[in-house]
């Protein structure tokens, strides 16, 4: 009996090891740089040190209408793209109150915009300047602005512009980190603010209130984390008639020219896990935080959307000017890149599937923000905005400016 006892005590001790999940390999290029070394820096090898790649450095100051080459801009027959605004640098993500007004976030500059069409004439105004990167939403009335380090909303602001911030900060139990930590926010079908948090690095094995999309109540309470594995979301959008969130999320750097691509992810249910820091784009295994059958259990990208795209907004289009062959295509802004010694993205590109989410195509859209010849920029693509005809505004970080595309008109 004694015997028999003592094999069960060993058969239970062994089945718990067998059990336990193996811990990850992590190599020295996956460890937090020195307070002197730039965030950028971090995941790179010795021999890439003397790189002389680099994150592009933006436009902040006002660049005049005249200086924007909008007419460069290339799109498929019937389609044509004019400026709209413009003086507004670093403008990023934007969102529409009832009455027409436009406002919009940015990164570096730290303000919001409030941008007034007065009937062919847009003027804008700062609403709130010397935040920490500020993304904005419009909901129910309210202007939500989400900072870094802060959380304001702008009760009625589109009857009253000088409406006074309700802060909602503490609500939000934000995380300090600031790397990857830029937003991009939105109200989803269940009337929830989605927000992601993203890697505090390059590549890490990163805390628990990183790398993850959360969602909220309107007033901030209620958190749920939605998502996990995610490196760096810069835009989502629900499908019209799944209701499923697709988003994107930038694929590490420092791992050579052509990999891991940026993805394009279909978030089905709540919980999935998209990879990181294990596994990237469609399947590739982490060089430098390893473990053992790195994509298992994750869930993979819809598509690929190229090496360093820094794939940002998202929009499926669902108005009546475009041709009916657009009519719920995902449209996506593609920023370009900075660590790839040959550019690639600066442009927005059509991604359609098939029902099911799979098969998917990816053409041109808008392109010409690039000169392939020279491989020099001059524009910067990263949001867009269906208004109420069918049109679709475009943002340009790098110019300060607003596009209008149309279609037949």
């Amino acid at each position: 009996m004694k015997i028999r006892l003592a094999c069960a005590t060993v058969a239970l001790v062994l089945a718990g090891c067998a059990q336990t999940p193996p811990q990850p390999t992590v190599s020295a290029a996956a460890q937090p740089v020195p307070a002197n070394v730039p965030a950028w820096q971090q995941g790179r090898t010795p021999d890439q040190a003397a790189s002389r790649l680099a994150p592009h450095a933006g436009r902040l100051t006002a660049v005049p209408a005249a200086e924007i080459p909008v007419s460069n801009l290339r799109l498929p027959p019937g389609f044509k793209a004019e400026l709209w605004a413009s003086g507004m640098p670093g403008i990023r993500a934007m969102s529409r109150t009832e009455s027409g007004k436009i406002y919009a976030g940015t990164r570096g500059i730290g303000r919001v915009y409030e941008i007034t069409d007065s009937g062919g004439q847009r003027t804008s105004r700062v609403l709130v300047d010397k935040l920490n990167q500020p993304a904005v939403t419009y909901h129910n009335g309210a202007l939500y602005v989400a900072a870094i380090d802060k959380v304001l909303r702008y009760d009625g602001i589109d009857r009253n512009p000088n409406a006074q911030p309700v802060d909602l900060t503490a609500r939000f139990a934000l995380p300090p980190e600031q790397h990857h930590n830029w937003k991009y926010i939105a109200f989803g079908p269940d009337g929830k603010l989605y927000v992601p948090f993203g890697a505090p690095c390059n590549i890490c094995m990163p805390a628990e209130p990183y790398a993850q999309i959360r969602r909220y109540n309107a007033d901030g309470t209620g958190m749920e984390v939605v998502a996990r594995g995610v490196r760096n979301t810069q835009g989502f959008a629900w499908h019209p008639v799944t209701r499923e969130m697709w988003f994107t999320d930038h694929g590490r750097d420092w791992m050579g020219d052509d990999a891991p691509e940026d993805e394009l992810n279909r978030m089905t249910r709540t919980g999935q896990n998209f990879g990181f820091p294990y596994c990237h784009a469609g399947g590739v295994a982490d060089r430098d935080v390893q473990r053992p059958r790195a994509c298992d259990g994750v869930t993979l990208p819809v598509t690929t959307m190229g090496p360093h795209a820094a794939a940002m907004g998202v929009h499926f289009y669902t108005g009546t000017m475009f041709p009916a062959e657009y009519r719920n295509t995902l449209l996506v802004a593609r920023k370009g890149s900075w660590n790839r010694s040959k550019k690639f993205g600066y442009d927005v590109v059509a991604v359609r599937t098939d029902a099911s989410g799979g098969n998917a195509r990816v053409t041109p859209f808008v392109t010409g923000f690039l000169d392939p010849a020279t491989d020099n920029f001059w524009g910067r693509p990263v949001y867009m905005l269906q208004m109420p005809d069918g049109s679709l505004l475009l943002s340009d970080e790098q110019m300060g400016a607003i596009y209008r595309i149309s279609y037949g008109s």
